[in-house]
């Protein structure tokens, strides 16, 4: 996408949300850009997803709007831009707003038949509404924090892990040997000191002052840690890791918001950051660090355990409640558990399982197309999320589709469980896939992915657990997805366009195709 596309679309977009006026934070994840508006009532929701380069959109704790990777990171900036103005700019560019345009999209049209797109949209608005107000909760809301911390460093990881990739497959083939360890630094040095990162983001997420999060993080990866003794142990450098790094930060808010009240204004510039640091550090070197560091030992010894002995249950499990997880927001407790599991074995074994839910809901929206002839609305809707689909950005197909209809919600979840079910099977073999990044999956995994046996058997593996999820998504969906009663209210009143042609056979030679068509395709 061009400069000039992404400017009208980040144009298109500001009026529909309120304009630049109702805009307090602009921010973007690997699909989402996410924003805080002051007044709900002036997006346009149904306006927003008619625009071609919007997948959908969530509301949470920010407004988010589905644009997909790589675009969503270039029209963030220009889009911020526009508010940074005022507005002004967005009032320049309204002309390429409606290069952007509000033409037929996903989203249905006017006059199809009942239980449109757009009455699926609306349903699953309402379901993305009832869920939020169930996920504000103390937990759930520091859960969707935590994801905060982590989901900013989700790029970076993406690009050290193929970079990894890369490197080792230079290393098997043995190409390129002298450039080897200037991949392998480039590669390691993001993972070497993602705890200062964690630091950093988390004291910023809970209020504190960012750099000293992440001094007191730095300290967990100082190589000095190695001359001290805790527990009756030497630490070593990056012990308790990501983990301990999020505890320090947490510390380190608490004990500077204290600081803050107690220490007066005058040696407050002095006092509050030496003060912060220096207990903050000590209960870190001497606690934080040795508790977290045996945490993220277990973590890491369980998952291994739990794939190696029980892997096609505990796969078939995990593939099948992801969804739900991801519905209740409770997916967000995964994060820190999948970057120890990347400090730890250099990959996820968790992520590709996860991944099959994704793969069964491609699979139960193929099914809904086949099995609505008659309904060109959500036909539509699904042609257009299908791609996104595929690589990975679920959630047009989730909430315009499968969770607004009800059971093909259900019958993605098979799929998912299936999916999840064979790569675990393969783990408990001897063959694990990991991924050495988090934040994609479908087909954007490939570049990521790594195990323990050779590359191309990795990939094999989550092949087929990807063909499977599609498979018994489909097949699920389209035998069990729909009662009769469903059927015939969703393909009650086709499309104009897609009425069959009057019969021109003579009396007794009717054929079957036309029968077929009659019944609404």
């Amino acid at each position: 996408m061009s400069d000039d596309k992404n400017r009208a679309t980040a144009a298109a977009l500001l009026p529909l949300v309120g304009g630049a006026a109702n805009v307090t934070s602009v921010t973007h994840c690997m699909t989402r850009l996410r924003l805080g508006v002051r007044d709900r009532s002036l997006v346009q929701d149904e306006a927003l997803k008619a625009l071609p380069a919007v997948l959908g959109v969530v509301e949470d704790d920010t407004y988010q709007i589905v644009l997909g990777p790589g675009t969503v990171a270039r029209v963030t900036p220009e889009f911020a831009a526009l508010v940074e103005a005022g507005g002004e700019a967005a009032e320049a560019g309204e002309a390429e707003a409606d290069e952007a345009g509000t033409g037929e999209t996903g989203t249905g049209e006017a006059g199809s038949a009942p239980a449109t797109a757009d009455e699926l949209a609306a349903q699953g608005a309402a379901l993305k509404a009832r869920q939020k107000a169930r996920n504000a909760t103390p937990v759930k809301l520091f859960l969707r924090r935590i994801a905060n911390i982590f989901v900013p460093l989700i790029p970076a990881l993406i690009g050290c892990g193929i970079i990894a990739g890369l490197n080792g497959l230079l290393t098997n083939f043995g190409v390129l040997p002298a450039l080897v360890p200037a991949l392998a630094a480039i590669a390691s040095g993001f993972m070497s000191l993602i705890a200062v990162f964690v630091g950093h983001n988390t004291a910023k997420e809970f209020g504190g002052t960012p750099v000293l999060g992440g001094a007191v993080a730095a300290i967990i990866v100082y190589a000095g840690v190695a001359k001290v003794t805790a527990f009756g142990q030497q630490l070593s450098p990056g012990q308790g890791g990501v983990l301990g790094a999020l505890g320090a930060a947490l510390l380190a808010v608490q004990i500077e918001k204290w600081c803050r009240r107690h220490v007066p204004e005058a040696l407050d510039v002095l006092v509050t950051p030496t003060v912060t640091v220096l207990l903050s550090g000590l209960v870190t070197l001497f606690g934080l660090m040795f508790v977290a560091g045996e945490v993220a030992t277990a973590i890491g010894t369980c998952a291994t355990w739990l794939l190696a002995h029980g892997g096609a249950a505990a796969g078939f499990l995990l593939g099948g409640l992801f969804l739900p997880l991801v519905m209740l927001g409770l997916h967000q407790a995964l994060i820190p558990i999948h970057t120890t599991l990347i400090e730890q074995q250099g990959y996820t074994v968790l992520l590709p399982i996860l991944a099959m839910a994704g793969a069964g809901q491609v699979g139960a929206a193929l099914a809904v197309y086949f099995r609505l002839p008659g309904n060109r609305s959500i036909r539509t809707t699904i042609r257009s999320a299908l791609p996104a689909g595929l690589l990975g950005v679920g959630e047009p197909l989730i909430y315009g589709v499968s969770l607004p209809l009800g059971r093909p919600f259900v019958t993605a979840c098979v799929g998912g469980a299936f999916g999840g079910g064979v790569v675990g099977l393969f783990n408990q073999l001897g063959t694990a896939a990991g991924s050495t990044a988090i934040g994609p999956s479908g087909w954007a995994l490939f570049p990521l992915l790594k195990g323990n046996a050779s590359l191309g058997a990795t990939l094999l593996v989550y092949a087929l657990g990807l063909l499977v999820g599609y498979a018994v998504g489909f097949l699920a969906t389209y035998f069990f997805g729909f009662d009769k009663q469903a059927l015939a209210d969703l393909n009650d009143r086709p499309h104009p366009d897609a009425l069959p042609r009057p019969n021109t056979q003579p009396p007794g030679k009717v054929k079957k195709a036309d029968l077929k068509a009659a019944r609404g395709g």
